[in-house]
């Protein structure tokens, strides 16, 4: 038997006629080799008729600092299985939800370095125990390369926001760990196992590369490559009207395509159709009152040389398809409302306008609860009185970006809108959470917790997009049709 010299740990590796048997660390362990090999244990290993020492005899056993080991083993477990739900919690969500195949292998590489990671777990036992596997220490050395660049990825895209979220704390963690599992896989130089280092180095250099095309061809590339466009039609029909009846119906029919290459949400999907009544100007005057007594410009208003008074009154007011609704590539919708008027009405024009707020798909994806409030119905701690914030129906949900990458470094999302029948409809995209509030906010109270810089630079981010159409017609045009046979 021979007992060869200690190596850099203190280990020895043992040989019986030329064959190797195993390895220990001190007497102890030397003795439960042989025993197993049925050996007695009171086998005389001074005996240098049957035992041969190599650099050193029997009382030679270097301090292996064994607790020191299984430190370093306890540690570099942790922060793999660390980094191994990282990367399953980042990689699932978009290897089996996201929108386009370039986002879906970016999720699916995130799987496979989980993978990687798992394999390396008893690597990690092997290396800093027997090393009975020669690239034990390679493959622990691939799974800290990709926590190391992970983690700096998550670490760069939180910089970006510098949002306060717990998983912050985690990212840092592994991060940390990871620079000290490198400098101790680099101080012991585990490439040298490795038979052939640089087609090692290639192939992970190729796989960084693949992830970082991916990835970037996923967040940026892909929005902005598919166009955007919408057919919307808001028309009004022949009217209908009974010779006995005081009123009129005037048919109105809505249509909406999406003719691009992106499906989207709509978060808000309104119609309003509103009368206008106006005073002739026999002067021509009529265009000195877009200002108003202030001096300040009424955008909204219209303004004509011999028509004075344009007061706006709106007469109906709907929704298309509801928030939260989608319309996907191709996809029509069709709609008919029929307005009633009285035949004496005082309005000169109808105005019907078809108005979407949506956000894109490719960008998003909506929950698909869509909470709605009423602002009128007392819940749990009351609501927020009618007189003082109106009368509205709230919607909310949360959104995610269609890079879980995103989604992970940052705040939730959600996307609000406000709706009424007598006010402007529009919807935002905000970190404000209504979600479990005792009480619904006003319309002035949730501006007031909102960004502007927030939910412009969120709208941007999110594709949050607005489309509108728009129909005038002469009522006593349609009255006269009316009365046509």
């Amino acid at each position: 038997m021979v007992v060869e010299p200690p190596d850099r740990r203190g280990l020895r590796r043992i040989t019986i006629h030329g064959k190797s048997v195993g390895s220990a660390w001190s007497l102890r362990e030397l003795r439960k080799v042989l025993g197993r090999l049925g050996y007695p244990d009171d086998l005389d290993l001074d005996d240098r008729s049957r035992v041969h020492w190599r650099g050193g005899d029997s009382n030679c056993w270097p301090d292996d600092r064994g607790w020191r080991r299984h430190l370093v083993i306890g540690l570099m477990i942790v922060g793999l299985l660390g980094s191994i739900g990282l990367h399953f919690v980042i990689g699932w969500a978009d290897a089996l939800g996201a929108l386009t195949f370039a986002q879906r292998l970016v999720g699916v590489l995130f799987l496979l370095a989980g993978v990687v990671q798992a394999a390396a777990l008893p690597a990690v036992v092997d290396h800093w125990g027997r090393r009975q596997v020669r690239l034990s220490g390679a493959l622990v050395l691939l799974g800290v390369l990709m926590a190391l660049a992970t983690t700096t990825l998550l670490l760069f895209l939180w910089l970006q926001e510098r949002e306060f979220i717990r998983a912050v704390v985690v990212f840092l963690a592994l991060w940390l760990w990871s620079l000290w599992a490198l400098h101790v896989l680099v101080h012991e130089k585990v490439w040298r196992g490795i038979p052939h280092p640089r087609r090692f180095a290639a192939g992970v250099t190729v796989t960084a590369t693949l992830t970082a095309v991916s990835l970037g061809y996923s967040i940026l590339y892909q929005p902005i490559a598919a166009p955007l466009h919408f057919v919307l039609r808001a028309d009004f029909g022949k009217p209908q009207a009974d010779a006995d009846s005081p009123y009129i119906h005037v048919p109105l029919k809505l249509y909406a395509k999406n003719a691009g290459g992106i499906p989207v949400y709509l978060v808000v999907d309104d119609y309003t159709v509103t009368g206008y009544m106006t005073e002739f100007a026999r002067d021509g005057l009529g265009m000195e009152e877009w200002k108003t007594d202030e001096g300040d410009i009424e955008w909204s208003a219209d303004a004509q040389a011999f028509a004075r008074g344009l007061v706006p009154e709106i007469i109906a007011s709907g929704q298309f398809q509801g928030p939260g609704s989608t319309l996907d590539i191709g996809e029509e919708f069709k709609m008919e409302r029929v307005i009633t008027l009285p035949k004496d009405t005082r309005f000169e024009t109808l105005d019907a306008v078809l108005s979407f707020t949506f956000l894109r798909q490719d960008r998003g994806k909506l929950d698909d609860e869509i909470y709605a409030d009423l602002s009128w119905v007392e819940a749990d701690g009351g609501r927020c009185a009618p007189d003082d914030c109106g009368e509205y129906v709230i919607y909310h949900s949360r959104v995610r970006y269609n890079t879980n990458l995103i989604n992970v470094t940052r705040k939730p999302r959600y996307v609000v809108a406000f709706w009424s029948p007598t006010e402007v409809t529009e919807g935002f995209v905000t970190s404000v959470n209504l979600t479990g509030r005792e009480k619904s906010p006003s319309i002035e109270e949730m501006y007031g917790e909102l960004d502007d810089g927030e939910t412009r630079r969120e709208a941007e981010r999110y594709g949050l997009g607005w489309v509108s159409v728009n129909s005038e017609v002469s009522v006593k045009g349609l009255l006269k049709q009316a009365e046509q046979p």
